[in-house]
């Protein structure tokens, strides 16, 4: 068997057992299935083993999906290159015909021409804060479900609180002053109840943990800075940078706009230009979290009460940025309004422009830290 210098592999993952093709270096580079393996460590480690002793090179990819990184850092532990490819970036054609060989052949003829775009892959801690924000939006899912739920068996009895802010004190209190012919379906109300305390009480354990984890997070300086902004608070701000990660990897704003899918789609053909909705690329949570902030800004720039005391332990040069955010958003949120666009197409406009406003807090953040020392 020759020795070969460089080789490209595709790996099509799977929750039991990847499939891996290989492209060898060149133009006419032979391409060949190399069949199914487990997805054990022990198996990984003895294809690359195999593969590694006929190439002096390896460059190995997968599709960033539901099996994680695991299978990256294993790679890169035993000193070889692997990059994670962004699905919604991988070149398409018009081939009908999808199996799992023919997936494994493609990415490694597309790993060979340098037509893969890779996705950034954090490390072990931060996935570990990623993997936290997300269970604490779980909950707080679970949570409306479960309101929801008591919301609907009461519509179907025909109660309708008078009040206007539910579950609040008053909006419990009436709750539980409701009377009921029968006694089953007393219980079905108290067991929804009971279902939403829980659900509220899980929230507020994972979000003390996250208050916690944050102190000694690689990202920790930049969250009071971020909470600077108007619509952001602790939970905003850890779950944006858990799901962006290193912002300092986007060289402007614009790259930070498009990563998250809040730049316009577009279909233009030579004189013609058509522009459509947001392309919706990229992480979608903290898109939606900049949506949600978003809409504060509809408001006259202030600060409030409760905002002082964050604003205040924001750095400087953050609560200007914030400030400026602030006069600007307000009057760009209400210019598009008088035009006439729909209300969530204003706030998805903003949360555009506060993604740009972020990238900002964190190149100032970023910058008046001290650097390390070997």
């Amino acid at each position: 068997m020759g020795h070969h210098s460089e080789a490209f592999i595709g790996i099509d993952t799977s929750k039991l057992r990847n499939a891996v093709a290989i492209a060898e270096a060149g133009r006419k580079g032979e391409v060949r299935y190399l069949g199914e393996v487990d997805t054990s460590e022990a198996a990984t480690r003895r294809l690359v083993a195999r593969l590694a002793a006929k190439y002096t090179k390896l460059t190995f990819c997968y599709e960033a999906g539901p099996t994680g990184y695991g299978l990256h850092r294993l790679i890169e532990s035993l000193g070889h290159t692997c990059i994670v490819v962004a699905p919604s970036l991988i070149p398409k054609a018009g081939d009908r015909v999808k199996t799992n060989r023919r997936d494994a052949e493609g990415l490694a003829k597309l790993l060979r021409a340098g037509e893969l775009t890779s996705v950034w892959v954090p490390d072990e801690r931060h996935e570990a804060m990623r993997e936290l924000t997300r269970a604490r939006d779980a909950a707080r899912q679970d949570l409306t479900r479960k309101r929801q739920q008591v919301s609907s068996m009461l519509l179907r009895l025909g109660r309708h609180y008078p009040g206007i802010k539910t579950w609040g004190a008053r909006h419990r209190a009436w709750l539980a002053n409701q009377k009921f012919v029968h006694p089953e379906q007393r219980l079905a109300i108290e067991e929804m109840l009971l279902a939403e305390r829980q659900a509220g009480e899980r929230i507020a354990r994972l979000e003390q943990a996250i208050r916690t984890a944050v102190t000694d997070w690689s990202l920790a300086p930049v969250v009071p800075a971020l909470q600077a902004m108007r619509g952001i608070d602790l939970v905003s701000a850890v779950t944006i940078l858990a799901e962006i990660g290193d912002l300092s990897r986007f060289e402007n704003p614009r790259q930070l706009m498009a990563y998250l899918g809040l730049v316009p789609s577009e279909r233009s053909t030579g004189e013609s230009v058509k522009r459509g909705s947001i392309t919706k690329a990229g992480n979608g949570r903290a898109r939606r979290v900049l949506v949600e902030a978003a809409w504060a800004y509809r408001h006259p720039p202030r600060v409030g009460y409760e905002k002082q005391a964050l604003v205040a332990a924001a750095p400087v040069r953050a609560r200007e940025i914030a400030w400026k955010a602030q006069v600007r958003l307000c009057a760009r949120f209400r210019t598009l309004s008088r035009k006439g666009k729909k209300s969530t197409v204003v706030a998805t406009a903003i949360a555009r422009e506060l993604a740009a406003f972020i990238w900002a807090i964190d190149r100032a953040v970023t910058a008046s830290r001290p650097a390390r020392t070997s």
